[in-house]
């Protein structure tokens, strides 16, 4: 199980909660498409034990910092990654939500809206804002990439 989630904005108690919910759930995967913003915010993250990969954001503005804590699994996008066998592209701004990415999934943010798009090729998410400043929701996503079965998920 994968969990998806962008633009939490330094939001600890949002961050928190996502934490809880990804250990809780024993996701394995977290992915996070960007604007996490500070090192202190990455440091919560890291309570997760699976693999984590985060997108750096327009609004990273620490980013040796990040980098310090996070290491390889901070990564500039778009990026495209192999996990679990799929083929990821992970990005924060929206460049190129068309046929030109070739890919098994496709994750952004910066938007701050929800968009699930399961019956596309590549399938493609943007899980909403996890702040939840600009919509007053703060969202993640649960996938399954094996039946496509998506949760949205109110932190």
């Amino acid at each position: 199980m994968w969990m998806i989630i962008s633009d939490s904005h330094d939001n600890m108690p949002k961050i928190s909660r996502a934490v809880d919910i990804a250990i809780e759930r024993k996701i394995d995967i977290l992915i996070h498409c960007g604007d996490l913003c500070s090192p202190f915010a990455a440091k919560e993250l890291l309570r997760h034990r699976g693999q984590i990969y985060v997108i750096l954001g327009n609004n990273d503005g620490e980013k040796i910092g990040l980098k310090n804590l996070l290491g390889p699994s901070l990564k500039k996008g778009p990026v495209s990654l192999e996990i679990d066998g799929e083929k990821v592209v992970v990005m924060h701004e929206p460049f190129g939500l068309n046929d030109t990415i070739v890919a098994d999934f496709l994750f952004y943010g910066h938007t701050h809206e929800l968009d699930i798009r399961i019956d596309t090729k590549p399938v493609i998410i943007n899980p909403g804002e996890s702040c939840g400043y600009l919509t007053g929701r703060a969202t993640a996503i649960l996938l399954d990439p094996d039946t496509l079965e998506c949760e949205i998920v109110e932190l």
